[in-house]
C-alpha cells in the first residue's frame, strides 16, 4: 500500500488539445434536442469550454486533496481513496462506483460519512479493475465477482479490517452482492443506491402483479434506452476505436447517459457542472480506460446468475431508490434481506453526484440501525 498522487503528463493534455482543435462535427436533425442522443448545440458548447476554460490541472489539485493509495493484489494494480473517519469507532465501508462513472462519482458523500458528528465512517473507494488508475485486466472473463474477490482481500488483508461494510451502485451494487455472497461472515451489512436489472430469463410463474408490471417496464426501457448496453455487451472492442481515439465521442458518449439517467428533466446541468463532466470524462480519457471498462459489460453478460430460485443473500441489506429504476420491494426481498428500504424524492442514477447529503444521511440511518440491533 503505497500513498499515490495523480499527475498527469502535460504531453497528454498537449495532445488532447491538439485533437479537439482537430473535430470534424456531425450534422443533426432541426429541433431533435437529445431525441436522437446527444445533443449538438450542447456538445458544441460544452467542447468550447473544454478547450478555453476548463483546467484539468486545478481538478486535478482538487482529487489529490482526497488521499490516494495503490496497492497490487493478485497482480492487479488497485487504486483507491482511503479517508479516516473523525469520530470515535468508524465504521469501515468500501464503497463502489459504476459505468458511465468513476471513482469521482462518489467523492461528495466522502467528508458527509467521515466528518458526521453521529455515526462515521473509514470510506474506503476503489476504482474498478479497468477503470481510472487501477489495472487494466486484458484476460478474458474478469468479472464483477472476481473483482468482489479483490475488495474482500482489499479490506482484510491490506487495510487489516476484520468486519465492514459495502456499498455500492450500477456494477458497484453487482460487487457488493458479491460480497455479501462470498463473505456474510465479515459483512456487517449492504447499502445499495441501485438494484440492478432483473434476470428476463427467470422463472416469471409466481411473479406478483407489481413484480410483472415492473419486469414488463424494465423490457420496455432496454428496448428504448438500452442500446449501448448491448453494443458494449456483444461487440466492445469495434466501439473501443471511436471512443478511445476521439475525445468527442467519448464525450458524447458518457454525456448521453449523464442526461438520460440522471434526474435533470432534459437539462444536464441542473445536476452536473461542466467541470464535473469534464473531469469525469477525462479520467477516461487519460488512463485511455474507455475499452476496458465497457468489457466489463460483455464479460458480465457471460457470467451466471450467482443465485438459484428460493436463495437469498441474508446479510442485512439498507434500500435507496433513485429516479429511473424504482423495483417493488417483493421483488428485491426475493435475493436480498431487506431491512431498510427509502423511496428518494429526488435523484437518479448518479444519486452520490445528484443527492449526497440524502444518500449519505440514509446510509447512516441504516447502518446506525443494525449496529444498536447488533
Amino acid at each position: 500500500m503505497q500513498a499515490f498522487n495523480i499527475n498527469i503528463a502535460q504531453p497528454v493534455l498537449d495532445n488532447l488539445m491538439q485533437k479537439l482543435q482537430l473535430l470534424r462535427w456531425p450534422d443533426e436533425v432541426q429541433h431533435a434536442g437529445w431525441e436522437y442522443g446527444t445533443n449538438l448545440p450542447y456538445m458544441q458548447e460544452l467542447t468550447a469550454y473544454w478547450q478555453q476554460q476548463y483546467s484539468w490541472r486545478q481538478q486535478e489539485a482538487a482529487l489529490n486533496r482526497f488521499p490516494h493509495f495503490k496497492t497490487s493484489i493478485d497482480g492487479k494494480d488497485i487504486h483507491f481513496i482511503y479517508a479516516r473517519g473523525k469520530g470515535s469507532h468508524p465504521v469501515p465501508i468500501i464503497i463502489t462506483h459504476g459505468w458511465p462513472g468513476s471513482f469521482y462519482e462518489l467523492l461528495k458523500i466522502v467528508p458527509l460519512l467521515t466528518n458526521s458528528t453521529d455515526l462515521c465512517f473509514d470510506v474506503i473507494i476503489p476504482s474498478i479493475p479497468g477503470f481510472g488508475f487501477s489495472a487494466r485486466p486484458q484476460e478474458p472473463g474478469w468479472t464483477l465477482e472476481k473483482t468482489a474477490h479483490l475488495w474482500h482481500k482489499l479490506m482484510t488483508g491490506v487495510l487489516g479490517y476484520s468486519r465492514y461494510a459495502a456499498s455500492g451502485t450500477d456494477f458497484g451494487s453487482g460487487i457488493t452482492r458479491y460480497l455479501a455472497l462470498h463473505y456474510p461472515q465479515q459483512l456487517s451489512g449492504i447499502y445499495l443506491s441501485y438494484v440492478g436489472f432483473p434476470d428476463f430469463n427467470a422463472d416469471q410463474s409466481d411473479l406478483t402483479p407489481a413484480e410483472q408490471a415492473y419486469l414488463k417496464e424494465r423490457q420496455q426501457w432496454m428496448m428504448r434506452e438500452g442500446g449501448y448496453a448491448m453494443i458494449q455487451s456483444t461487440k466492445p472492442q469495434t466501439l473501443s476505436y471511436g471512443l478511445n481515439d476521439s475525445p468527442l465521442g467519448l464525450a458524447a458518449w458518457l454525456i448521453e447517459k449523464f442526461q438520460s439517467l440522471s434526474d435533470c428533466n432534459g437539462v444536464i446541468e441542473t445536476r452536473f457542472t461542466k467541470d464535473e463532466l469534464l473531469t469525469n470524462i477525462m479520467i477516461y480519457w487519460v488512463t485511455q480506460t474507455i475499452p476496458s471498462s465497457i468489457r466489463t459489460y460483455y464479460e458480465n453478460a457471460r457470467t451466471p446468475p450467482p443465485l438459484k430460485k428460493g436463495e437469498r443473500i441474508e446479510v442485512p441489506a439498507g434500500i435507496s431508490l433513485f429516479k429511473g429504476n424504482k423495483p417493488p420491494i417483493e421483488w428485491v426481498e426475493r435475493s436480498l434481506n431487506v431491512q431498510h428500504w427509502t423511496d428518494m424524492p429526488r435523484g437518479g442514477h448518479f444519486a452520490a453526484m445528484e443527492e449526497p447529503e440524502l444518500l449519505a444521511a440514509d446510509m447512516q440511518l441504516f447502518f446506525q440501525a443494525i449496529k444498536n440491533e447488533g
